[in-house]
C-alpha cells in the first residue's frame, strides 16, 4: 500500500504542478505550496479519509518524509478554504483527464435539500431569501429549502451542479447551470442529457 499511495501522491503533485505552474509571489514563500496544498486535499478524498486531523495524522505514519512540512490541522482547513477557487479547477482537469468525462450521455437528476422545519426557521434563517417551500413527490411531502440539482455520467462522475430554490423548474435551472458554464459542453457534439419524466 505504501508504493501505491507514494506513486498516487507523486503522480497527483506532478499532474497539478504542471497545471498550476510557478505563480508570480512577493515575499517569502509559504512552507507548503499551492499544488502540495491541493495533492494532499484531493489525496485526502481520494482515499476517503473525511477528518482533516485524521489524515494529517495518516501521513506521519504510512508516509513519513512524502512532505517536508505537514501544516497544523487549522491551518491547513484555512488553506483549504482559500483555495477553493484552485480546488473546484484541480477537480475539474482530474475529471476531464477520466474516460468517464467523454461518456456520450449525461444524467441529470434533483433532489430536496431541507433547511429547516419549524416556522419560526423559516423566518429566522438567513436562507430566506434563497429557500422556499417545494414538493418531493419521491417522499410524497412538502419541504423548506433547496433543490440540488446534479449532472453527471451513468457511472456516478458527477459534472456539475447547482443549489436552486426548488419552485423553479428543473429544465430553467438545468439551461441555467450550462449557461453559467459553457466549457461543460466544450466540444461534445451529439451528448445526450437524461432526465426524469419532469
Amino acid at each position: 500500500m505504501r508504493t501505491d499511495l507514494n506513486t498516487l501522491l507523486t503522480a497527483l503533485y506532478v499532474k497539478i504542478d504542471d497545471h498550476l505552474g510557478r505563480p508570480a509571489r512577493t515575499g517569502r514563500p509559504p512552507r507548503l505550496t499551492d499544488a502540495e496544498l491541493l495533492t494532499l486535499a484531493v489525496a485526502q478524498a481520494l482515499l476517503g479519509i473525511r477528518s482533516e486531523a485524521r489524515w494529517l495524522r495518516f501521513l506521519p505514519r504510512h508516509l513519513p518524509g512524502a512532505f517536508s512540512y505537514l501544516p497544523q490541522q487549522s491551518c491547513y482547513n484555512k488553506r483549504l478554504h482559500t483555495a477553493v477557487p484552485l480546488l473546484k479547477r484541480i477537480i475539474r482537469l482530474l475529471a476531464v483527464d477520466t474516460d468517464l468525462w467523454t461518456d456520450a450521455t449525461w444524467v441529470v437528476d434533483s433532489t430536496p435539500v431541507e433547511c429547516g422545519r419549524s416556522r419560526e426557521t423559516t423566518k429566522r434563517s438567513e436562507l430566506a431569501g434563497w429557500a422556499a417551500y417545494g414538493y418531493c413527490s419521491s417522499h410524497s411531502r412538502f419541504f423548506w429549502g433547496l433543490r440540488l440539482h446534479l449532472i453527471c455520467t451513468p457511472a456516478g462522475l458527477p459534472i456539475t451542479w447547482a443549489l436552486a430554490n426548488p419552485k423553479l423548474d428543473e429544465r430553467q435551472v438545468l439551461m441555467a447551470i450550462l449557461d453559467h458554464d459553457p466549457s461543460v459542453l466544450a466540444d461534445r457534439p451529439g451528448l445526450l442529457i437524461i432526465a426524469d419524466k419532469g
